[in-house]
């Protein structure tokens, strides 16, 4: 196994990040610094440092998540606000997850210690889908529908869904799943702002082949193996 890789199932950086500490000098490998990208390590018997820290390879854990609405993706808010790792056990509060939702959004969060497949799927490359289920103030005509669909122009660009459907309204509000192959910062509520129907409420349904499914609101549970594989198939690694 290359170094990058090993430090990026170990939870210590993105790939990325693990080739700037190999050239910056700081990970050793039976106390010999490593100067190569690309230099193989094996788990079962090598001993890998980095920074002087022994570092060593951490079962893979992925968990869905449903976060309720005001709760913070962060790790600790200096506000004292709640945040998704006060709602979770001590053994996962090292995971990471895997794209943020907003404070006023509720819904699936994917949580890991697997930084590369985790990089993967918030990456652009991949276009992986994230579905979402909105309800806005107003309900929108069959013309502002078509031009949804088309794309609506935002500050940072333009911003298209890949698929969006319409549905009965309730008390006047509209209800709508819009599905995005991008994470740009609160862009489904900008598109709607835009288009003159202010979201009300929101939630995420599904990121790539991974549903919410019927999990309560602050509850989380293991994916499956099968899910698991199912995300890997959805961003090949290259």
């Amino acid at each position: 196994m290359r170094i990058q890789k090993f430090l990026s199932r170990a939870g210590v950086s993105s790939r990325r990040k693990a080739e700037t500490m190999v050239l910056e000098g700081w990970v050793r490998i039976n106390g010999n610094v490593v100067s190569e990208l690309g230099t193989k390590v094996d788990p079962d018997k090598d001993h890998v440092e980095v920074g002087g820290k022994t570092v060593r390879l951490r079962e893979i854990t992925w968990i869905r998540f449903h976060k309720p609405i005001d709760v913070l993706c962060t790790a600790e808010d200096t506000h004292g606000r709640k945040t998704l790792y006060d709602l979770l056990p001590d053994e996962h509060r090292a995971l990471r997850y895997v794209g943020r939702l907003d404070l006023d959004t509720a819904g699936l969060l994917l949580l890991t210690n697997d930084g590369d497949l985790a990089n993967r799927l918030i990456h652009p490359r991949y276009r992986v889908e994230r579905e979402y289920e909105v309800s806005v103030e107003g309900v929108p005509s069959l013309k502002d529908i078509a031009r949804l669909r088309g794309g609506i122009k935002l500050r940072d660009g333009l911003a298209r869904p890949k698929r969006v459907e319409a549905y009965e309204p309730v008390n006047e509000n509209g209800n709508l799943t819009i599905v995005m192959t991008e994470g740009r910062k609160r862009e489904v509520r900008r598109m709607m702002y835009e288009l003159g129907y202010p979201v009300v409420t929101m939630r995420r349904v599904r990121v790539g082949p991974v549903s919410l499914g019927d999990l309560p609101p602050g509850e989380w549970e293991p994916l499956s193996p099968e899910e698991v594989a199912a995300l890997k198939r959805s961003t090949p690694s290259v």
